[in-house]
């Protein structure tokens, strides 16, 4: 590409080049300045201490300041702003940054920093296109300064006030819903006001440093205040030895764009890519206005004509030097699987990964960074996968990825479950470790993905785990004796999805290769060998789309677990706890085995009132949208209904009566089922949870909306009536079992009627769902009426509590209060992925 150097000190030029872009902002500005207002440089920094480098800066350390040379007025560099240290709680955490353009301005007698806005562009050389772009959107003044030296065209101002700040804005989230162990109750915040002090904050010198690329500044943040609960909880389980005074440090960076040597790519939806995009206002009307290109880093072969070459730079990634010996290795290992993908693309050791030397900082922009991550009171330890990208082409220029630390325990639980070897005089098994290391491994791929650029596939279980980029399940299996084997329980090596996706994204193509026929040809094989990519958005549609799941058919997976499930639960026992462990602490083993199907309920759940689709391009061959044969249907609900039969919710009385209260020092966490008993273990609310998922999912209103419309545009489907028909004869109208077994099939039908009057009370539900379903509430209680007088004492008071509800019900539906069923604990370590839309970052979680 080449560069066209403006004129102007604020007009933007982009020119068109071979179909992709090629443009550079405007770096020249002429200073002016009154030598009797501002002294001399050399004369005002001749006694403090010069630190060279991209921004030539100066320290004094007597008064604690840092002033800046700035000699790039105009000039666009990228601005980087992270945070050092977290808070530990799951809040604020080290690794979390954004990054954006940034240039110095002179305006007047200020020196300003302002933010550009790359959203809204006009690729033309037309100037007056250009401008009126420019003029009709915002930009963003970061920071105003006041000259203090100047000496021809360069500048010295104060840049301490910018660096001893709140720059990452975490003031109002620290202390929020993040004291562990402090049980406040549903719905309520912990929340602890904080406020940035100034007095207790300083510039950090040791992390402040200079480089010919990149100029970077630290400092010590502190925030005072906080509540009474954070200062009640004190520094154990709460956010900071001293809670009313926690202290940070920020950093920022102001870091040399790339050069104009990269490729854009254009964007394809089955690709399995981010998108990055911009509007183009001087798009024809036969073009978007919206210009989608691909996130990738860059790579080139030395060789584009061979069909193995080294890259010009390989793709280097480091890991944390403070991750322990085993997780580091593993790290390594699992992340080192990507060069099977670049080697399918035709590199040569392209991608590498290593320790991180020592001495070196995480926060340099050009360290691609594996973090290892400590916090309080997470045992799920979530995970991200960040890209900071160049907001002018979307090329990715670092990932940075952030692992909890606590990741590997909750494998290792579910691991201690399953496996149940704590035998006394025996040693423990080394298959729990095992397999906590092999989804490390898979993490350290999955999220090292996401910074080369890749969305999560969460059809990939469907073909043999083809891909990182999907949530796994452990694969586990179960023999004749009920012995269960982990040791194939997280695939090893790239999968083949990934790399067909690696091969889309990366591939150098030879000089005169039309790219974007050479990227549809990859993408026809890629589609000819069955590899469909759906990401999060087929969310409880898409019949092949899950995560957390197994196998190529999600009903046949659930059947197959369930069996496990119960093996598992008859031989619940002490084994699975060590020796010295109170008895009490069963529970946290118990709850991921009781709950062994609870992702695989929401798989199977998809292929009711499921649509099966695909981002099918025009005349690419995809099946664009299929619905789902009615006998599979009527399938899955089968098998969903045998997960809410009392026989598949009760536990064994010998396992209840080996949970006793908490004892002192093992407070009730999230991590343990909720209870309607007080301190008691409740074997019934643990299997409303189960209970509520499964209906839940059945009378989702999406869900209610979708089997309506599909019945009506194919009589064959199931329809909703049909199906709430089935699942109340399988509930409220089925003989009420004596005992255990009884209370449990009162708590269903309880537990299905409050859905119901869910549906019909819900503002937000389709009206033909809400009509459909008033007609089975009338219809369910006339059975009730007329059945309730025949009915044995504890069947007839069952029938009298949902009489009761109906009519209450029915006097003001608006008003009606809606009886949420008990809630699983959190299970999977996930949040929704954060996507930044000004195309800074991309952060998914895992």
């Amino acid at each position: 590409m080449h560069i066209k150097k403006a004129i102007t000190n604020t007009l933007l030029i982009i020119l068109p080049l071979g179909g992709l872009l090629s443009y550079r902002i405007a770096c020249a500005q002429k200073v002016k300045t009154d030598a009797s207002s501002v002294e001399n440089i050399t004369e005002k920094v001749k006694n403090l201490t010069k630190h060279a480098g991209y921004f030539n800066f100066y320290y004094d350390e007597k008064n604690g300041k840092i002033y800046l040379e700035v000699d790039k007025l105009g000039a666009e560099f990228l601005y980087y702003n992270s945070l050092t240290d977290g808070v530990g709680s799951g809040g604020p955490e080290r690794g979390q940054a954004s990054a954006a353009i940034a240039k110095f301005i002179k305006v007047g007698p200020k020196i300003l920093l302002v933010e550009p806005n790359y959203s809204f562009r006009a690729v033309t050389e037309n100037k007056d296109e250009q401008k009126a772009v420019e003029n009709a959107f915002a930009q963003s003044v970061i920071w105003a300064f006041t000259p203090l030296a100047a000496e021809g065209e360069h500048i010295l101002i104060d840049l301490t006030p910018f660096i001893i700040r709140d720059s990452q804005k975490i003031a109002n989230r620290v202390g929020q819903n993040n004291l562990p162990g402090l049980n406040i109750g549903e719905g309520k915040s912990s929340s602890a006001t904080y406020h940035f002090d100034e007095s207790r904050s300083a510039i950090y010198m040791e992390n402040t440093k200079n480089f010919p690329k990149n100029t970077e500044f630290e400092a010590i943040i502190t925030f005072t205040g906080g509540s009474t609960a954070a200062s009640r909880w004190g520094g154990g389980p709460g956010i900071a030895p001293d809670p009313n005074s926690v202290t940070v440090k920020m950093h920022q960076s102001f870091v040399a764009l790339p050069d104009d040597g990269y490729k854009p790519r254009k964007f394809d939806p089955r690709s399995g890519f981010n998108m990055f995009s911009y509007m183009d206002f001087a798009a024809s009307m036969k073009e978007p206005i919206l210009k989608r290109f691909t996130r990738r880093q860059r790579l080139q072969k030395k060789d584009p004509n061979a069909a193995l070459s080294e890259p010009v730079k390989p793709i280097i990634y480091y890991v944390d030097r403070g991750a322990p010996a085993l997780i580091k290795k593993a790290l390594i290992e699992g992340g080192s699987w990507w060069n099977q993908a670049f080697e399918a693309a035709g590199y040569k050791n392209a991608f590498q990964i290593k320790e991180l030397p020592e001495g070196a900082d995480p926060m340099d922009i050009r360290y691609n960074i594996v973090n290892w991550i400590n916090r309080t009171g997470n045992p799920r330890a979530y995970s991200t996968g960040m890209s900071h990208i160049d907001p002018r082409t979307g090329e990715i220029i670092k990932g940075v990825v952030t692992l909890g630390a606590d990741r590997h325990r909750q494998d290792y639980l579910i691991a201690e479950g399953l496996l149940q070897n704590y035998e006394d005089g025996k040693p423990v098994s080394e298959a729990m470790e095992k397999f906590a290391l092999a989804r490390i491994r898979q993490l350290s791929a999955h999220e090292i993905g996401h910074t080369l650029g890749l969305y999560h596939n969460f059809t990939s279980s469907t073909k043999d785990r083809a891909s990182v980029m999907d949530y796994p399940f452990p694969r586990f299996s179960m023999d004749k004796q009920g012995n269960i084997n982990v040791a194939d329980a997280y695939a090893i090596g790239i999968g083949a999805w990934d790399k067909r996706a690696i091969m889309w994204g990366y591939q150098d193509f030879p000089e005169g290769t039309n790219e974007d026929d050479a990227l549809d040809k990859i993408m026809q094989e890629t589609l000819a060998q069955g590899h469909i990519f759906i990401p999060d958005i087929g969310g409880y549609v898409h019949p092949i789309a899950n995560q957390w799941d197994e196998g190529v058919n999600a009903v046949d997976e659930l059947e197959r677990i369930i069996e496990i499930r119960a093996a598992v639960l008859k031989k619940f026992s002490e084994k699975a706890i060590p020796s010295g462990a109170p008895m009490a602490t069963l529970e946290e083993v118990l709850v991921p085995m009781y709950l062994l199907h609870r992702y695989q309920i929401e798989a199977a759940v998809k292929s009711i009132g499921g649509l099966y689709f695909t981002h099918a391009i025009k005349n690419d061959g995809q099946t664009v949208t299929k619905l789902i044969e009615p006998d599979e249907q009527w399938n899955a609900f089968n098998t969903l209904l045998k997960t809410i039969q009392p026989s598949a919710l009760t536990l064994p009385e010998s396992l209840i009566q080996q949970i006793p209260p908490r004892p002192s020092g093992y407070p009730e966490t999230r991590e343990i089922f909720n209870r309607y008993t007080g301190s008691t273990f409740d074997p019934i609310a643990a299997a409303e949870t189960v209970a509520g998922t499964t209906i839940g999912f059945l009378l989702d209103p999406a869900r209610a909306a979708r089997l309506i419309e599909y019945q009506g545009r194919d009589a064959k489907q199931p329809g909703f009536i049909s199906m709430v028909e089935k699942l109340l004869d399988a509930t409220w109208k089925k003989p009420l079992p004596a005992g255990y077994e009884g209370e449990l099939q009162v708590m269903v039908n309880n537990t299905t009627l409050q859905y119901l009057l869910q549906l019909a009370a819900s503002k937000n539900v389709s009206p033909i769902v809400k009509g459909q379903t008033l007609f089975l509430i009338d219809a369910l209680a006339a059975w009730m009426e007329k059945t309730v007088g025949t009915a044995s004492p504890a069947y007839a008071s069952n029938l009298r509590y949902g009489l009761a509800e109906v009519a209450t019900f029915r006097r003001n539906p608006s008003q009606f209060e809606v009886q949420t069923p008990m809630q699983m604990p959190p299970g999977a370590p996930i949040g929704m992925p954060s996507i930044d839309f000004n195309n800074n970052s991309i952060c998914s979680f895992n």
